[in-house]
């Protein structure tokens, strides 16, 4: 087993977040106060993207314009629309989704070559950032492009699949130096940038249980000893598939633990965001609870399946055939990503962070 980050920082912040004011749906005093909301603005990677890769592809790896409006995917990498699409469904908040496909927090810490475009993923911090901050400041014929009222509009960052996966810190692939403590660095950096443009309130969903799809999985429990997304899994532990499903487990869970005590260090002890509030979403969570009660979450008419996927395809990506039938029995779309209906429940239980009733949601303020 290996470990990317000090143990003895992890304890640190333990201890320092021991005097942080945790709220939880039930008690008195919440500090997520939002009264209205009106817009969500979202980064992100393959979780969370519309269409921005796409257009990434179709241009010869050429960024989309300051005030393109990302047009609804209705074959996103969940097999139809991604979660946002459905927070603005259920709520009619305007949408702003930065995020991309592939995407890492930083190429800086984490590049992950891309040969559809010559280059490496578009990244959270090189590109996705930059791209919202343009967009703020953007007007089209006098108008404002972007809805951000800072007392209306929730922003919220969800990466990491990618940052721990093949090709970055599970097959130590890292740029030489960084650890799982820059990628987290480099979260809450990015974090600092959007409140010094006027962001006010934050949601961090925590990682996903990736140990339980069926790129990380154990064996006998879906888990495959290669993908389409990672062809060569047999050059890493020597292909030693429950060595890999552990590693995973251990880096995530580490990740989540750091979210869990670092962000009230950040927002309540160190005040690094004053004024703000924040919420960590714990979809590791709620994910881990759609996999053990798939009943009350999945909806279609098949048998619930929790370990396997809807769109298979060979090594290369080719060759692939689809599930039609009754496709919300499923977790996974495929090997790595969540199906639609997981991103339906997904989005569901966001509405409710935002509401500040979520069970699966912990709220901080400065």
């Amino acid at each position: 087993m290996r470990t990317h980050t000090r143990a003895s920082a992890l304890g640190a912040l333990l201890v320092a977040a021991n005097g942080a004011n945790a709220f939880r749906p039930g008690t008195n005093g919440s500090p997520w106060d939002l009264k209205n909301f009106s817009s969500l603005v979202v980064f992100g990677d393959s979780y969370t993207d519309d269409s921005r890769l796409g257009y990434f592809i179709n241009n010869n790896g050429s960024a989309p314009p300051t005030g393109w409006v990302d047009p609804v995917n209705y074959a996103a990498a969940d097999g139809g629309r991604p979660w946002p699409e459905y927070v603005k469904q259920y709520t009619g908040a305007d949408l702003y989704n930065y995020a991309v496909s592939g995407a890492v927090c930083s190429n800086e810490i984490t590049p992950r070559p891309f040969a559809a475009i010559d280059a490496p993923f578009p990244d959270i911090a090189g590109y996705e950032l930059p791209a919202y901050l343009n967009d703020s400041h953007y007007y089209e014929n006098g108008t404002k492009f972007m809805n951000d009222d800072p007392d209306t509009t929730v922003y919220a960052i969800w990466i990491g699949t990618n940052d721990l996966g093949n090709g970055a810190f599970i097959t130590d692939s890292q740029v030489a130096g960084t650890t799982i403590e820059s990628y987290l660095d480099c979260v809450y950096d990015q974090l600092a940038r959007v409140y010094a443009n006027g962001g006010r309130y934050f949601v961090i969903m925590n990682i996903a249980p990736l140990n339980l799809n069926p790129q990380y999985g154990l064996p006998g429990k879906g888990g495959l000893a290669a993908t389409q997304y990672w062809p060569d899994k047999n050059e890493t532990a020597g292909g030693n598939v429950t060595e890999i499903s552990y590693i995973m487990l251990e880096q995530l869970t580490l990740v989540n633990a750091v979210y869990q005590y670092r962000t009230p260090f950040a927002v309540e002890i160190n005040r690094r965001y004053p004024g703000s509030h924040f919420a960590v979403y714990d979809v590791h969570g709620l994910m881990t609870d759609i996999y053990n009660h798939p009943a009350s979450y999945l909806n279609g008419t098949a048998p619930l399946n929790v370990t396997g996927y809807i769109h298979h395809c060979n090594l290369t990506g080719a060759d692939c055939t689809t599930i039609t039938n009754s496709p919300d029995s499923f977790m996974w779309y495929d090997e790595l990503h969540p199906s639609e209906q997981t991103e339906r429940v997904v989005a569901k239980n966001f509405v409710n962070v935002v509401k500040g009733i979520s069970k699966w949601a912990t709220y901080w303020s400065s």
